[in-house]
């Protein structure tokens, strides 16, 4: 699969990432196209979580390159990110369960006339988002807490969506969710991809991988360990490259030098 030739909508180069005497991330590369779902995977330690909080802001870079659309840019906080389009959906959703769904959404940018709030307004512009994403959810007044866990995700993931972002991080959606569940989540990733976004999936389920994404990113001790085309690359190469059976160069020349 040949990627597109328009810029990237983020590009990373040298990233590197510590905390304490731990180099979390190690001259880490990455870019993510519109209209493509890349997904990031690793062994437990590998450096996701770091790379999705750098893109993120939460946690900045302690040095690299980042480039959106282009051009140079510096995330140094969360504001950074979502003022450039940049959504992320945590594992734990941070939702309210006592608040409905409408509550959810809206929670921190409510809107209000006349110094009321519009609970009208934002009813209505609830149920048009999950329409445009054919999400099911009958009940928008419906508390949280009442939900499914595949309902609880798309909830998540659509709250992120109300700010119109370009590129949507999702982490682990589909973790401690059922068959069905796990299969309308992915089922809004590919409509997310459909709508032109660009989509960083982090996920411990090669068979969600295989499922949705165009290309997958291996981490590994900190590391790229691997850019690729999930239509050629079977799932065993990329155990390989996440276990370490197929580690790069540059991972191999640290292990010999005793950085790792």
């Amino acid at each position: 699969m040949a990627r597109p030739s328009a810029p990237p909508l983020l590009a990373l180069s040298g990233v590197f990432k510590r905390f304490g005497a731990v180099q979390a991330l190690r001259d880490v590369e990455l870019e993510i196209h519109a209209g493509e779902v890349i997904a990031l995977v690793g062994d437990n330690g590998a450096g996701k979580s770091t790379l999705v909080k750098v893109i993120a802001g939460v946690e900045p870079a302690d040095t690299g390159t980042l480039e959106w659309q282009g051009r140079p840019i510096h995330i140094g906080r969360p504001h950074d990110a979502q003022h450039l389009g940049i959504a992320t959906v945590y594992q734990d959703l941070a939702l309210c369960d006592n608040l409905d769904v409408v509550g959810n959404l809206f929670l921190g940018r409510e809107l209000t006339r006349i110094g009321v709030l519009d609970e009208v307004e934002m009813e209505r512009r609830t149920r048009d988002l999950l329409a445009t994403l054919s999400i099911r959810i009958p009940d928008v007044r419906r508390p949280v807490a009442a939900l499914s866990g595949g309902q609880r995700q798309t909830v998540a993931i659509s709250r992120a969506l109300l700010g119109a972002p370009n590129l949507v991080m999702l982490d682990e959606p589909t973790a401690a969710l059922g068959i069905e569940q796990t299969a309308q989540v992915l089922d809004l990733v590919e409509r997310l991809r459909d709508r032109g976004l660009g989509v960083l999936l982090v996920s411990h389920n090669l068979g969600d991988v295989k499922a949705v994404a165009d290309w997958v990113a291996v981490l590994r001790l900190g590391r790229n360990n691997g850019f690729f085309d999930v239509t050629t690359t079977s799932q065993e190469q990329i155990v390989s490259s996440i276990t370490g059976a197929s580690d790069n160069a540059v991972t191999r020349r640290a292990a010999r030098e005793g950085e790792l």
